[in-house]
């Protein structure tokens, strides 16, 4: 082309042609599709003087132009391929032309630019033939496989690819997707027993949406290795007091290693939990008061219980709520109005510097998540004036708190000195049932949480504040669920949760030991005996070490009388794969029964009546001398006697109330230390676990005494004992006390009244101590009142013999004591004439004699009604009477110096003067029917 441009001339004739452009340094612009043969060139190509044709002058950089020039009339020309171009081989073609005149002479020359346009002629491929893939069943993934399709058109319009679809043929069952990138994807997990296999037909589609040929995508299901426990037992029941019961003793483990996804095992863990067997109850825990563990468990004995029963001695605690449902455990709902004063006679106020305070507290967070809200267990506050609160246990947005504010007297009041701990703990807030205890030392403080110390990296949060100020006559109240507010004179800042076993014990605190004992769980799991865990893990590098291990967890019970009921058993699994992969094995639930205990029976057997006369009352006489307490329980098919069970109370009962002026319980010796006696006019209550025998020896020490049993017929004793605070109590043994009053002076007398007769008795206890044996002996006896010969015969005189045959061997000795009868007859005559005449004003005042008042027992429901028709033959006692012969004479005579000699025994009693006891209107005879 340079040869040629050398004979082109620098100007422009007519006589030369030349290329009509004008940029000639742009050229020409020609678009051609690769299907077509003529090139549209832009601008058109023109040239101008003598044409006879154009000329194509090759680059040797862009190789030959497959194109030719067409003239089409003088002055413009065309420009047109030889052969088919294909735009995938070469787009873009460039080269020079040159028009020619008819001389030979050439024109100038100028480039032309060719760019073959795409034709979409080609459909999209896909990589591969087939693609398949494996995935687990149950699993939803996000990328399953990536399928991927090329387009061999050179542009992108038609050589990329922009879509790609599953086709369905109509099923829309298929849970797949594909994107626009290739991925599918599963839209819900893959069953096994629904399809093994899954074949997807895939298209792919380039931008000019031709599709491709589809592509066959295989997905299988891999059939589940369920890696997971077999052998196990859904159900085992477990008798209280077998010992430690396995609970997976057939247990083998599946855990996959022929996978491929595991081909080998690394490391297995397996952990076996025991849930709580009741809402709310972390474990079977025993029911044993406060003052009981004091020997279970070696509490401090000087340990106050804060949480008595409510009863005889506790009446103070009568405002709190125990639940009676709980198989006997002492547990106190406390719902935000319960409360209780503790007298200062059971807990003195102040502490001291070292002391010790132990609860169980089960607590919820409140309902409106108040974070100011303070919910008091124990408090001392000011009782007037001022609210100061002196030491407090209180719990306070999930923390639980301690104050202790030291006293004016206890240190410098402008020294700073340590006044409230506070312990953010979860167990304050999951409603589940905890230990706390707390030992002071000040101003050390330790804090123990279900028997373990409670180790924290920050320790509690320790707030300072100065020594309370002094205040003259202010006086404190210790409070049991809420506060007291002196200014307000009520309780503010009540507790909304359970409480159990509330004690304190100043001066000293409480063994590590002792507080692990009283909060530890005696129902468990273990790998080991005596050793009790909520739950237990176990690891090892194949499945049958684990399958081992799992096979010696077993659940046991350290008491004799668990709660029956269900106890859920959860078993975990993980597996570790060789190839780092971590499998979870199906977990496994079981339960174990606790079957009902056998109940053991309580029994309490003796002499149930004993008689005693008046000097045994008075010296005081054991109340059950010969009582046999013994515990049964039954083994296999067979009773016996169980040797180790343990009381931990008996309550002695009596009715009407003992009246303390003449009237006492009491024991000849200080009974063990494990057993603590309250003697009360209502009888006697012992309390603290100890054996039977030391209960037994301590009942049989019981003592009542009476100063005045001619008062009494007898008195009635009712006793119970009780195992587990109440969850297991013996029958009610009944002794009575019977008083046996003296003889009386007659037959005759057997025959009165009940009511008289006693009083009688009374009088003759003191009378016939002074009368001479011979005379004495000559008085026939007379059973009590209240006793009878026979049910179904007379109570006559016994009959008598006399023989009339000898009189004269006798007769000196009849005549003189005919005579000494006769002067003492006289003599006898005389005094009571005396007495009925100074007993008439009396008598007409008042019906019922002094004495009658005076030796009257306390029975105020008496009322005897005497027969008329017994008048005609019966001696009436009156002061005035009149007797109908020699025998009455002599029965009235023994009467009246009967009642002269008690009164002067007893005092006598002046006509209108009040009785010293209560209710003597109502002991009076009823003689309104006489």
């Amino acid at each position: 082309m340079n040869d040629i441009a050398k004979h082109v001339p620098n100007r422009v004739t007519r006589d030369i042609p030349y290329l009509e452009l004008a940029e000639p340094d742009e050229g020409y612009h020609g678009l051609i599709r690769e299907n077509e043969t003529l090139v549209e060139v832009t601008p058109a190509i023109r040239a101008r003087g003598p044409l006879c044709s154009f000329l194509i002058l090759n680059n040797k950089h862009h190789g030959e132009a497959p194109f030719e020039i067409m003239v089409i009339d003088d002055n413009e020309a065309r420009l047109r391929v030889r052969y088919p171009l294909n735009c995938e081989k070469r787009r873009n073609y460039k080269f020079d032309i040159a028009a020619v005149g008819c001389d030979g002479s050439y024109s100038n020359t100028v480039p032309v630019h060719i760019t073959v346009t795409d034709v979409n002629e080609f459909a999209p491929v896909f990589n591969q033939a087939a693609y398949v893939r494996s995935v687990d069943e149950g699993k939803v993934y996000d990328e399953i496989v990536r399928v991927e399709a090329t387009d061999r058109d050179c542009t992108p319009r038609y050589g990329d690819v922009c879509k790609y679809e599953i086709v369905n043929d109509g099923d829309r069952s298929q849970p797949f997707a594909i994107d626009n990138e290739g991925v599918i994807r599963n839209t819900e997990p893959l069953e096994y027993d629904k399809s093994h296999n899954h074949i997807l037909s895939v298209v792919a589609y380039d931008c000019g949406m031709m599709p491709s040929a589809p592509v066959l995508v295989t997905i299988k299901v891999n059939k589940p290795c369920r890696a997971g426990w077999k052998g196990l037992a859904e159900r085992v029941d477990y008798a209280p007091g077998t010992g430690p019961l396995a609970l997976f003793p057939a247990a083998r483990l599946e855990a996959c290693s022929s996978d491929e996804r595991c081909p080998g095992v690394t490391r297995i863990q397996a952990a076996v939990t025991l849930q709580a067997s009741r809402a709310g109850v972390a474990c079977d825990r025993d029911t044993y008061t406060l003052h009981a563990q004091r020997t279970v468990c070696g509490l401090d004995p000087k340990t106050v219980d804060l949480l008595p029963s409510p009863g005889v001695g506790n009446e103070w605690a009568k405002s709190l709520k125990p639940d009676s449902g709980r198989d006997g455990e002492q547990l106190f709902e406390f719902d935000g109005e319960t409360s209780a004063v503790v007298p200062e006679s059971i807990l003195p106020h102040s502490l001291g510097s070292t002391f010790s305070v132990s609860t169980w507290l089960r607590h919820a967070p409140p309902p409106d998540h108040d974070k100011h809200r303070k919910e008091h267990v124990l408090c001392l506050a000011d009782d007037h004036k001022m609210n100061r609160h002196h030491y407090a246990l209180f719990v306070r947005n999930c923390r639980l708190i301690l104050l202790l504010r030291r006293d004016f007297g206890e240190g410098d009041l402008n020294i700073f000195r340590p006044a409230e701990w506070r312990w953010k703990l979860p167990e304050v807030c999951d409603n589940e049932w905890h230990h706390y205890a707390i030992n002071i030392r000040f101003p050390n403080v330790e804090l123990y949480v279900d028997g373990e110390p409670y180790r924290a990296e920050r320790g509690p949060e320790v707030i300072d504040d100065w020594p309370l100020h002094p205040a003259h006559g202010v006086n404190t109240t210790m409070v049991v669920g809420a506060c007291w507010q002196g200014t307000e004179s009520d309780m503010k800042h009540h507790l909304r949760g359970w409480l159990a076993g509330l004690g304190a014990l100043p001066g000293s605190v409480q063994p590590a030991t002792a507080l692990r004992c009283a909060a530890r769980c005696r129902e468990g799991l273990s790998l080991a005996p005596d050793l009790y865990l909520k739950s237990v893990s176990v690891e090892g590098d194949s499945a049958s070490e684990v399958e081992t291990l799992v096979r010696r967890v077993s659940y046991g019970d350290a008491r004799v009388f668990p709660t029956p009921g269900r106890r859920n058993v959860h078993l975990a699994t993980t597996i570790t794969c060789d190839n780092g992969r971590v499998i979870k094995a199906r977990p496994a639930e079981s339960y174990v029964m606790v079957l009902a205990p056998q109940t053991p029976t309580i029994l309490l057997n003796g002499s149930a009546d004993a008689a005693r006369d008046y000097a045994h009352f008075r010296a005081g006489l054991p109340v059950f001398p010969d009582i046999r307490v013994r515990v049964l329980a039954r083994s296999g098919d067979d009773i016996k006697e169980a040797e180790t069970q343990k009381l931990d109370s008996c309550v002695v009962s009596v009715y009407p109330a003992l009246n303390p002026d003449h009237e006492a319980l009491a024991l000849r010796s200080s009974p063990a230390d494990d057993i603590r006696a309250t003697l009360t006019r209502d009888g006697v209550s012992l309390t603290g676990a100890d054996t039977v025998d030391n209960y037994q020896q301590v009942l049989r020490e019981i003592e009542y005494s009476n100063k005045k049993p001619a008062y009494y017929l007898n008195r009635v004793f009712k006793l119970t004992c009780s195992e587990l605070n109440g969850r297991f109590t013996s029958n009610e043994y009944v002794q009575t006390l019977t008083v046996e009053h003296p003889r009386a002076a007659s037959d005759t007398r057997a025959l009165r009244p009940s009511g008289l007769a006693d009083k009688m008795d009374v009088v003759r206890e003191h009378t016939s101590n002074n009368i001479e044996p011979a005379v004495a002996m000559s008085v026939p006896r007379a059973f009590a009142a209240h006793s009878q010969h026979s049910q179904h015969s007379a109570e006559l005189p016994a009959a008598r013999t006399l023989d009339i045959h000898d009189r004269h061997s006798s007769n000196n000795v009849a005549v003189v004591i005919g005579a000494v009868m006769a002067g003492a007859v006289v003599a006898l005559v005389i005094v009571v004439a005396a007495r009925v005449r100074g007993a008439r004003p009396a008598a007409r005042a008042r019906p019922v004699r002094p004495h009658d008042s005076e030796m009257a027992w306390d029975d105020s429901a008496l009322t005897i009604t005497v027969n008329p028709m017994e008048e005609a033959t019966e001696c009436v006692v009156s002061p005035n009477r009149v007797c109908g012969d020699s025998s009455s004479a002599e029965s009235c005579s023994d009467e009246d110096s009967d009642h002269h000699d008690s009164s002067d025994e007893e005092g006598e009693v002046m006509a209108g003067k009040q009785h010293k006891y209560r209710n003597i209107s109502q002991l009076e005879w009823d003689n309104s029917t006489m």
